[in-house]
C-alpha cells in the first residue's frame, strides 16, 4: 500500500512538470519576436569648411592698395588707431614712430575679402639692406574687437620660425576671425590667402600671366583636404614669391581654428630652356621618292640662335646660364 502511495506521488509530480513545461512553451510562443536594435549613427566629423568644396572655386584676389584709395571712414578709423598701433607694435618689439630719425614708415591697405569687418594695414620702414621692418595692423570696423599687430620683420630679422610658423600671427588671426561674427560659410581659399597676406606675403594663387608662363616653375593648384580625424588642411602655392613659388600649408581644427601654418619652397622644375646655335642644329637631307615627290632638303637657320622649346636638360644643346 505504501508503495502505491509513493508511486502515485511520483506520477503526480511528473504530470505537473509536463503541464508546466507545456504552459511555458505556449507562453514563449506568444512573446513578440526580438527586434534588432540599430547601432547609433557615428557622429559627423567636425569640418570648418563645407564638404564638397574641395575644388577651389573663384576667390577674390588679395590686393595691396595705397591708403589714399581708402574711404574717408576708413582713413578716420586708421587715424584714431595710430596711438594704439604704436603701443601694440612696441609690445611686439617694433619701434613705431611716424617722426623718427631712423626713417619714415610707409603704409599700404590690404584688401582681404574673407574678413570684411576689419581694416588691415601693412607698415614698412626700409633703412637699407639688412634694416627693414614690417608689420601688419588689424583694426575692427564694427567696434567689436581690438587693434592687433602681427610682426613680420624686426630690423631685418624675421619674426617667423625657420619652418615658416608664427605662433603670434596664428593667435591674432584666430582672434580676428572670432571678432568677425560672420554667419556665412567662409571660402577656404580666400581665408588661406588672407592669412598669408597678414603674415607678410603678397599671395597670388591664380594662374601666372602670359609674360610669366616661361619664367615660373610649375606649382600645384590650391587644394583642401579633410583628415580622418576631422578639421581641414589648406595647401596653396604663392606664385608671387621669388625666385620660386612658396607652398603654404594651413591646418584648421573642426571648429575652424587655425592650429598650424608653415611654408616651404616649391620643388624646382626639371626642365630648362635650351638655345641651339646653327652649328648645333642637325641637318638631314630627305631623299625624293615616288611616294613623296614634295620632299625637300632641310636648311639650317641663318640666325644666331633662338629658343626652340622648353626641354629636359639631357637634350643636346647649350643650357642658358641660370
Amino acid at each position: 500500500m505504501e508503495r502505491i502511495r509513493i508511486l502515485s506521488a511520483v506520477l503526480g509530480l511528473a504530470a505537473m512538470a509536463v503541464f508546466c513545461a507545456s504552459v511555458e512553451a505556449q507562453e514563449s510562443q506568444n512573446l513578440p519576436t526580438p527586434q534588432a536594435v540599430p547601432a547609433p549613427d557615428a557622429a559627423p566629423l567636425p569640418m570648418p569648411f563645407s564638404p564638397g568644396s574641395e575644388t577651389a572655386g573663384p576667390a577674390a584676389a588679395i590686393e595691396f592698395r595705397s591708403t589714399d584709395r581708402m574711404s574717408q571712414k576708413d582713413r578716420d578709423l586708421a587715424g584714431f588707431a595710430q596711438s594704439m598701433i604704436g603701443e601694440r607694435a612696441g609690445l611686439a618689439g617694433i619701434e613705431f614712430d611716424q617722426v623718427s630719425e631712423r626713417g619714415k614708415w610707409e603704409s599700404q591697405w590690404i584688401v582681404c575679402p574673407a574678413l570684411p569687418n576689419h581694416l588691415f594695414l601693412q607698415f614698412t620702414r626700409d633703412n637699407g639692406k639688412g634694416d627693414v621692418s614690417v608689420f601688419t595692423a588689424s583694426i575692427p570696423r564694427g567696434g567689436d574687437g581690438r587693434v592687433r599687430v602681427i610682426p613680420v620683420l624686426r630690423r631685418g630679422y624675421s619674426a617667423f620660425s625657420p619652418g615658416g610658423g608664427n605662433e603670434l600671427a596664428i593667435a591674432v588671426f584666430n582672434r580676428i576671425r572670432a571678432e568677425e561674427h560672420s554667419d556665412k560659410d567662409p571660402s577656404w581659399l580666400a581665408m588661406g590667402l588672407c592669412y598669408a597676406a597678414l603674415a607678410g606675403a603678397h599671395p597670388e594663387a591664380g594662374p601666372p600671366t602670359a609674360a610669366d608662363m616661361g619664367k615660373l616653375p610649375p606649382a600645384p593648384l590650391p587644394i583642401l583636404m579633410f583628415p580622418n580625424e576631422g578639421g581641414a588642411v589648406i595647401s596653396l602655392a604663392d606664385l608671387s614669391a621669388n625666385p620660386q613659388p612658396m607652398i603654404w600649408t594651413m591646418t584648421f581644427d573642426g571648429k575652424g581654428k587655425l592650429v598650424e601654418a608653415t611654408q616651404e619652397a616649391a620643388a624646382q622644375s626639371t626642365a630648362r630652356t635650351v638655345v641651339l646655335t646653327p652649328e648645333e642644329v642637325q641637318v638631314k637631307t630627305v631623299p625624293e621618292t615616288p611616294m613623296d615627290p614634295a620632299a625637300t632638303q632641310v636648311v639650317a637657320p641663318k640666325s644666331n640662335g633662338k629658343v626652340i622649346q622648353a626641354v629636359p636638360v639631357e637634350v643636346q644643346g647649350t643650357p642658358v646660364p641660370q
